[in-house]
């Protein structure tokens, strides 16, 4: 049987790996050991920061609704408790843009909220 050579591949795979380093400081960008260890924990923290940023962004409109609730004389916490109360099922990003782009339909629910909470 015919002996296969295998440079082309490896070639082709170390060619891929420092292209995908080719932005970072010193040999990194062109030795291949090296470019291999940084271009993985690059995606190791790429793929951790996607998960990430899903908590990131619900803490932000959580800081907002509060901040738009606060205004009316209500917390967070009593706001969500009277809305679910009332029965309106509005998830957090679409009261954070209410509580800032439309601040009358924002007081709107926060009037039903309290309105819940009394009954």
């Amino acid at each position: 049987m015919a002996r296969v050579k295998r440079g082309t591949t490896t070639h082709a795979r170390h060619k891929e790996m420092v292209k995908l380093g080719k932005t970072y400081r010193g040999r990194a960008s062109t030795n291949f050991r090296i470019a291999i260890e940084k271009v993985e924990k690059a995606l190791r923290y790429a793929y951790r920061d996607r998960k990430a940023r899903k908590g990131e962004f619900r803490a932000l409109w959580i800081q907002r609704i509060n901040a738009g609730v606060r205004e009316h004389g209500l917390t967070y916490a009593r706001f969500i408790n009277g809305l679910k109360r009332a029965g309106i099922a509005l998830d957090r990003k679409q009261l954070s843009e209410l509580a800032a782009t439309e601040p009358v339909a924002f007081k709107a629910l926060v009037d039903q909220a309290q309105k819940a909470l009394k009954a």
